[in-house]
């Protein structure tokens, strides 16, 4: 991997049913790319299972993600979202614009102002979502559906992936003022989709180029950062360079 040397912080923030864990293979890379990375487990989930009965909403993940960056006295910031997670660094974004330099959303939803994540759902998950809104959580997904074909690298997912509270799917996400509308927004688009799972995220990558943001296509699955961390790493390094003038 090319090696850019770099101050400017990477905030990684992973989608439904993960944690920091996701973030293990690709986090060293950037770091050896001399970029300071944070990669914490959002509220309810992995580490942070046993927070879940405390209701847990879309707000909860924001704030604390707007959080970190105040107390870690954290600027420039390269904004990091994996698939739910794009409702999170959006709300983000309205919440702390001054403290980001540019967002990046890898395989991810892309809402417009008021939408929640289930409206972004394909018709045939909707029944899906109304059991889920009953339970109260949405169980992982099998790795297969995120095109992972390693057998030891599924089983390590397995074994991580927790349930997903509901409540962060039902809640709007704001797009704040001008100043958060005019940050920089990459979308990464990742093609690798097994046959037998449906294109969730290609409208998204379509969106993106609509909206006249850069779109990379990445030849990886849904979870590129486990299963193309190499590559996902330089892509990212490339995007901080462009974006930091550097």
């Amino acid at each position: 991997m090319t090696v850019h040397r770099s101050h400017d912080p990477f905030v990684l923030v992973h989608g439904s049913s993960g944690g920091s864990w996701v973030w293990k293979r690709l986090a060293p890379l950037l770091r050896a790319a001399g970029h300071d990375v944070h990669a914490p487990t959002l509220t309810g989930l992995a580490d942070r299972a046993h927070l879940l009965p405390g209701g847990v909403d879309l707000t909860t993940h924001v704030t604390e993600i707007a959080d970190l960056l105040v107390y870690e006295d954290l600027s420039d910031v390269i904004l990091v979202g994996n698939s739910y997670a794009g409702m999170v660094v959006t709300g983000v974004a309205a919440r702390v614009p001054e403290r980001l330099r540019c967002l990046v959303y890898l395989d991810a939803y892309v809402p417009d102002d008021g939408q929640r994540a289930v409206d972004l759902w394909p018709p045939e998950r909707r029944a899906y979502a109304e059991q889920a809104e009953a339970d109260g959580v949405s169980q992982p997904p099998p790795p297969d559906m995120f095109g992972v074909t390693d057998p030891e690298l599924r089983t390590w997912i397995e074994e991580r992936m927790t349930p997903h509270p509901v409540a962060t799917y039902t809640e709007p996400v704001a797009l704040g003022s001008a100043a958060s509308r005019s940050l920089t927004r990459t979308f990464i688009a990742c093609t690798d989709i097994p046959a037998t799972t449906p294109d969730v995220f290609g409208p998204f990558a379509a969106k993106a180029r609509a909206l006249g943001w850069e779109v990379h296509d990445l030849a990886a699955g849904h979870l590129a950062m486990l299963t193309a961390p190499d590559a996902l790493a330089d892509l990212l390094v490339r995007i901080a360079s462009r974006d930091g003038g550097a």
